[in-house]
């Protein structure tokens, strides 16, 4: 290996390795803590409570346990849900939003890497109160409901969900073609599969450079696949984060999510993490949260 290319692999290697920060309507990130959990470095979705104030929910992925982990918003252990009757066949992202005055857990079990899975599942959680939380000890909790979801052009693999309540709808964006695919489906219960619809496009993710597309890892030549994405819960923006990046996409009012979706987006600083997997907004929106497998350091950025 030449010289300049193993140094340029050395550098993407290191976690602690930044861009600079260039400025943008969010500042870091920082280090907000470490988390208690998931102890298997697996972590692979994020969502903030929306009960109470500097909670977090978190999950690991494929083939763990169907639970999610309590954490507040230092990474300390708060509680656990076993989701009853759901199986973790490839949890990608949880989503929280609320509904008529509920506060409901969407946990998005919508990896297929292979793109063979007939259907992936939505399951619908209401958030429980958080005095019944504890960190010695595990709630069970069913599904209010769970959809069963296909896609209108074939199976895809999904990492990045997220709710608009006032919209009544879910958001899906493939994470593996060429230019990402953004899907959406009702948010309301149905006994039939339903059918996520394309709605638009995300094309001006980063792209990786060509000493990157050389080096075949999540920072390298994938660096530009989306792992995870959230809505602020005042409809302002969206956050996606992909293996190289953090990207905010502001929204402007009446504005649908496929108009925001398909502009250019704002770069943050880079997060510098070997293996990004999930990403949150805080619940007043002033604040991102972003955490990765194969570390246990929970990521804040702040609004400047």
């Amino acid at each position: 290996m030449a010289k300049s290319l193993a140094a340029a692999t050395v550098l993407l290697l290191l976690p602690a390795c930044r861009t600079p920060d260039h400025g943008g309507p969010f500042a870091g990130p920082f280090d907000a803590g470490t988390m208690a959990e998931p102890r298997n470095q697996e972590a692979s979705g994020l969502a903030v409570s929306r009960r109470a104030a500097n909670l977090l929910w978190i999950h690991e992925d494929s083939g763990r346990a169907p639970e999610l982990h309590a954490l507040d918003e230092h990474g300390a252990r708060r509680g656990r849900i076993l989701v009853a009757g759901a199986e973790n066949i490839d949890w990608e992202d949880v989503a929280s939003f609320t509904l008529e005055g509920r506060a409901w857990l969407c946990v998005a079990d919508v990896g297929d890497n292979n793109a063979q899975r007939p259907f992936v599942q939505l399951h619908f959680i209401e958030e429980p109160d958080p005095t019944l939380l504890s960190p010695d000890q595990e709630l069970t909790l069913r599904p209010t409901f769970s959809l069963q979801v296909s896609y209108e052009d074939g199976p895809r693999d999904c990492e990045s969900v997220a709710v608009d309540a006032r919209e009544r709808a879910v958001y899906l964006l493939s994470k593996r073609d060429a230019v990402p695919r953004l899907y959406r489906v009702p948010l309301a219960a149905a006994a039939r599969p339903v059918v996520a619809r394309k709605v638009g496009e995300a094309p001006h993710f980063p792209k990786p450079n060509q000493v990157q597309r050389v080096l075949k890892i999540p920072t390298g030549l994938y660096r530009a696949s989306p792992c995870a994405m959230d809505f602020a819960a005042d409809g302002s923006g969206a956050v996606v984060l992909t293996y190289g990046d953090t990207l905010y996409f502001p929204r402007a009012t009446g504005e649908s999510w496929p108009t925001a979706l398909a502009r250019e987006p704002v770069v943050l600083g880079g997060h510098g993490l070997l293996q990004a997997e999930a990403v949150a907004f805080a619940r007043d929106g002033r604040s991102i949260f972003v955490c990765s497998e194969g570390t246990m350091r929970l990521l804040r950025y702040d609004r400047r």
